[in-house]
């Protein structure tokens, strides 16, 4: 049994993110689908009311809770685009250093635009997350 709140659900990513992203977010959102869906190969799939997931991972941790995520997706929040990713890794940070505009939290990325940061890092960040991921919780 999934205790976590964030649970995939059939809701419609059109149907978000039209409601969600400003003008100016729907460009940079539809990008990221495709970024997302190229590096897990998975299509985007809703978790929960407000985000954009790609592909899945199972995960015990140490304390004995267990649950289901996303590999990587994103979400709308404001005036910014939120991504999820795991960074903790140095080459991880050395490239968030040089990224661009931006702020991060545990496992989040905050961006406002797109045009603000180097996408190919983007990637690499994403690719290196989706891969740490699947390294310690082997599916």
């Amino acid at each position: 049994m999934n205790s976590n709140k964030t649970v995939e659900t059939d809701a419609s990513v059109a149907n978000y993110l039209a409601t969600k992203a400003q003008a100016t977010q729907h460009a940079d959102c539809l990008s990221l689908l495709q970024i997302m869906s190229d590096i897990t190969g998975e299509p985007a799939v809703m978790w929960g009311p407000s985000i954009v997931g790609f592909g899945r991972y199972k995960y015990t941790y140490d304390s004995g809770r267990s649950g289901e995520s996303c590999l990587t997706g994103f979400a709308v929040r404001g005036r910014e685009i939120v991504v999820y990713l795991v960074g903790e890794l140095p080459e991880q940070q050395q490239m968030l250093a040089k990224l661009g505009r931006h702020r991060t939290g545990k496992a989040c990325l905050y961006i406002k635009k797109l045009a603000d940061i180097n996408l190919e890092l983007l990637r690499e960040l994403i690719q290196g997350s989706v891969a740490s991921l699947l390294r310690r919780y082997p599916q």
